[in-house]
């Protein structure tokens, strides 16, 4: 009985999966920036310890002004960024020729809000009070710490930011614990059901 047990538990756990969920966010070096902009809202419902990660392509480009300050989500960092001559993964063209310096390291970090970081770097900010930074990047994984996430471009002046950079996040949403009791109940029915079907075969 308690392997024909184990063996239910096993279905009822694999009909009861985690919810995924996944969207793309585009995030633009002017609206989005920490300073004299707002943030760019994701559009999937979070709730606290859900596990979700961000990706950016490393081609994708943003700038915060002139050359040579574009950069990829990892922000404005060494080595020395070249123009391809052509756009980037989102359409951006710093429109120089290709080989010419566009962005690198040389500017140092903005300090803002709880974090410090290099200046273009993705960063995020949850709804609760206080609302700190904290670092996204090109590869995030983490756990949720509130129920509404924005995605923003670091900076200390957004009046010539240009170009925007495409998120990809990923949400493994915890299933909700009416879900644990439905299992939990499905379980015990089960087991009444191989108890009573023993006792009428005695």
């Amino acid at each position: 009985m308690q392997k024909k047990l184990i063996g239910l538990a096993t279905v009822l756990a694999l009909s009861f999966p985690m919810q995924s969920m996944a969207t793309v966010v585009q995030v633009k070096a002017l609206e989005n920036s920490t300073t004299g902009g707002v943030g760019a809202t994701v559009p999937l419902s979070f709730t606290v310890g859900d596990s979700f990660t961000v990706s950016v392509n490393l081609l994708d480009l943003w700038n915060s002004g002139d050359l040579p300050r574009w950069s990829n989500a990892d922000g404005q960092q060494a080595p020395d960024l070249l123009a391809t001559g052509a756009a980037d993964t989102n359409g951006d063209n710093p429109g120089v020729a290709a080989g010419t310096v566009i962005g690198g390291g040389g500017f140092g970090n903005w300090s803002q809000n709880g974090l410090v970081a290099p200046f273009g770097t993705l960063v995020g900010a949850w709804d609760t009070s206080p609302s700190t930074f904290f670092t996204i990047g090109t590869s995030f994984a983490g756990l949720a710490a509130g129920s509404v996430l924005s995605l923003y471009y670091f900076d200390s002046n957004n009046g010539d930011n240009t170009g925007s950079i495409l998120a990809d996040v990923n949400l493994a949403a915890v299933p909700e614990p009416e879900t644990y009791g439905m299992m939990l109940v499905g379980i015990g029915i089960m087991g009444f059901m191989v108890r009573r079907r023993k006792n009428k075969q005695v």
